[in-house]
């Protein structure tokens, strides 16, 4: 995640004992923890509740499969005018161009974040290949900072920015470890007094908070129920190497694609010209992979990877080849989304195509990796990418398999193009 931008929380003047500083931050730090992760799941929710009403209830009102092949087409480009006309009138348009921004960044004003939360919610409830990681981060940052920064001025804003960014984080993935791995990556280049534990004192607090308040209120889970990998060899340590390279390859033509697509998009100017188009042809891409390869991924994964063995090589091709065509069309024409959740589908479905080429091949070791190859060409995050094809594996023993997967792969995406681009509509490297 790009949390690059979030700077730390302010270190310990020399006059004052790093005990006197920490505490103050507690308090800061459990609101807004618990603000994050309210705001996730309710935006979660409601776009849940949307999605049983037009995936559901509607089409069996009337008489159509709600995963017909018209109705995915309907659906989709309905939801790219809904979301086109959030971005035209809303205030602040629902944020700048996706395309652009990352996890994290300058605070947004508080007027753009209604259009952006209901550009989110209309996304996810629509079936749009993106996850609400960038928006609700960007949201909870824009709201820490503002509400902050009148309850107590003293604290400067970048403060905020951090606890609103590792608050979030913690909140999405249901554990303060995530955003400890961002956040520390992100201070290794920041000058900085006191230890680094010092330093991410209070981010952790906030992760923590964030966490604990949607495992309590929600109890999310990653766990794929894939076969544990309890004894790992040479040949395991061989198939990850090269399934992650080979997902990370997979990955990086969505990158190279990105800046090309978004371009052909933008030469049509309006709103409710892109997104509508956008809709046409993510419902086009739903038709053809079905309904696995619709909304952000994550439930779909799971029943993915319920049914190993029963998916011909060709039906996973065409999941992973659709799925990531559909994320790069969402991110190129002005969907307010993330990129996180589609990607680890993406990889699912690479990993088992790989264990249906090559049966020898443990599944844990064919999903994790290839999650991992895939988060890294698109993410350039590498604890994330480790975290998450760690957690995916429910396995330790994948851990030190993925982290030696992990230094090929980084060697073939980094310095490649990056699926964010810069102000000009180039690739960031």
């Amino acid at each position: 995640m790009a949390t690059d931008r979030a700077q730390p929380a302010p270190s310990a003047p020399g006059d004052e004992t790093p005990l006197r500083v920490l505490l103050p931050q507690v308090l800061p730090a459990v609101l807004v923890g618990v603000g994050a992760s309210l705001l996730f799941l309710g935006i979660s929710a409601l776009a849940e509740q949307l999605q049983g009403v037009f995936w559901d209830d509607l089409p069996d009102a009337l008489g159509i499969g709600g995963h017909s092949s018209l109705w995915i087409i309907f659906m989709l480009t309905a939801t790219g005018v809904a979301v086109g006309l959030v971005v035209w009138k809303m205030p602040g348009h629902a944020g700048p161009d996706p395309a652009s921004t990352g996890l994290g960044g300058a605070p947004l004003a508080p007027g753009v974040v209604p259009g952006l939360l209901l550009a989110s919610a209309l996304a996810l409830t629509g079936g749009v290949s993106l996850g609400p990681e960038n928006p609700i981060i960007a949201a909870n940052i824009a709201l820490a900072y503002w509400l902050g920064r009148k309850a107590q001025p003293a604290l400067p804003g970048a403060a905020w920015v951090s606890l609103a960014s590792a608050a979030t984080i913690g909140a999405l993935f249901g554990t303060p470890v995530a955003a400890a791995l961002v956040i520390s990556e992100a201070l290794a280049g920041q000058p900085g007094r006191g230890s680094l534990w010092d330093r991410l004192f209070a981010p952790l607090v906030a992760a923590g908070t964030g966490a604990m308040t949607t495992q309590l209120l929600a109890e999310p889970t990653f766990a794929l129920g894939l076969p544990p990998l309890t004894d790992p060899g040479w040949g395991d340590l061989l198939a990850a190497l090269v399934i992650a390279s080979a997902a990370a390859v997979f990955g990086l033509g969505a990158c190279y694609l990105f800046p090309h697509v978004h371009a052909v998009f933008q030469r049509l100017r309006h709103p409710m010209l892109m997104l509508p188009l956008g809709g046409l042809v993510l419902g086009l891409l739903g038709a053809l992979g079905g309904p696995l390869t619709l909304f952000k991924g994550l439930e779909e994964v799971k029943e993915l990877t319920s049914s190993i063995g029963g998916w011909s090589s060709g039906e996973l091709a065409r999941l992973a080849v659709v799925k990531l065509l559909a994320l790069l069309v969402a991110a190129s024409c002005g969907f307010r989304g993330g990129r996180i959740f589609p990607a680890v589908f993406i990889g699912a479905a690479f990993g088992l195509l790989t264990q249906a080429l090559v049966p020898e091949v443990h599944p844990a070791v064919a999903v994790s990796s290839a999650v991992l190859g895939v988060l890294l060409a698109t993410t350039r995050q590498g604890w994330i990418s480790l975290f998450t094809g760690a957690v995916l594996a429910g396995s330790t023993a994948m851990l030190a398999l993925l982290c030696l997967a992990s230094l090929p792969a980084w060697l073939i995406v980094t310095g490649r193009p990056q699926l964010e681009l810069d102000e000009h509509g180039h690739a960031l490297r």
